[in-house]
């Protein structure tokens, strides 16, 4: 995988905003009682990130050190005005619906974290990426725990649109989910979840390199084994021309030792 399709996609799950980093988890509780809202928090997050990191990775190089914290809060607040006016104007039922948790975006962990870590640091390719990448993990999250809270607590999907859907009447509706503890419940189920399959994937890639350890030791000892046979018939190899080496020079010399008895015996059975 690319380092640019890694950067898009680590706020999906690796890098999620809300259930690995839990951060802004205050507007995540607070305004997903319904899909309408969940889904309209999650874009003006997504906004509001982008063109603060946009803006921040162009001129990075241009704001001092020193006032880099009230530089980036100015600029994140410029667009989170920006979305206040478009949706007071355009859309007024989701703006009284986010109410008092629009302007805290400004100063949301998520968009401070971004801009701090990341946009002051990278180019402006990658920031877009990053931006992007956390924006949409950050709204499906919502859109999920609006989706549970709004179908329980409410029993309906798509509340506060033309598009609204009664599903399950109100006799067995759960006006807990409706409320802050409902919100916590929720969010800590579906992040429980997501630890457990990450924790899965861990302990799968972490038996896959045990495997593959197992695997390679296995292959350097039987090539070890291997060499070791090799120097052993090497060495019987060796050992056993020593042998006939040794065996064909002493029978030379016991012929040598016969043919030098057999001369000496001849001048005596002469005279």
């Amino acid at each position: 995988m690319s380092n640019k399709l890694k950067t898009f996609t680590k706020g999906f799950l690796v890098e999620n905003p809300l259930l690995v980093l839990s951060i802004g988890l205050c507007s995540s509780l607070g305004v997903t009682t319904s899909i309408f809202n969940g889904f309209g928090m999650g874009i003006s997050m997504t906004f509001v990130l982008l063109m603060s990191e946009i803006v921040i990775s162009l001129f990075k190089k241009l704001i001092p050190s020193a006032i880099r914290l009230p530089v980036f809060i100015i600029i994140i607040a410029a667009f989170t005005t920006i979305v206040q006016m478009v949706l007071q104007a355009y859309v007024p039922a989701l703006y009284s619906a986010l109410g008092v948790f629009l302007p805290l975006i400004v100063v949301n962990c998520i968009i401070m974290g971004r801009v701090e870590a990341f946009a002051s640091k990278n180019s402006i390719s990658d920031s877009i990426l990053d931006a992007l990448g956390m924006g949409i993990g950050y709204t499906l999250v919502m859109v999920a725990i609006s989706l549970i809270r709004e179908l329980f607590g409410a029993g309906t999907i798509m509340a506060g649109t033309a598009l609204k859907v009664e599903v399950i009447p109100e006799a067995y509706r759960i006006g807990l989910f409706n409320s802050a503890p409902g919100g916590f419940l929720v969010f800590g189920i579906i992040a429980a979840i997501v630890q457990f399959f990450k924790n899965k994937k861990a302990t799968k890639l972490l038996k896959e390199e045990n495997e593959k350890q197992l695997a390679e030791q296995k292959k350097a000892e039987e090539e070890i084994a291997a060499k070791l046979e090799r120097i052993a018939k090497a060495k019987a190899e060796a050992a056993a021309k020593k042998a006939t080496a040794e065996a064909a020079a002493k029978k030379a010399e016991e012929t040598s030792k016969s043919e030098n008895s057999s001369k000496a015996e001849s001048p005596k059975e002469a005279e």
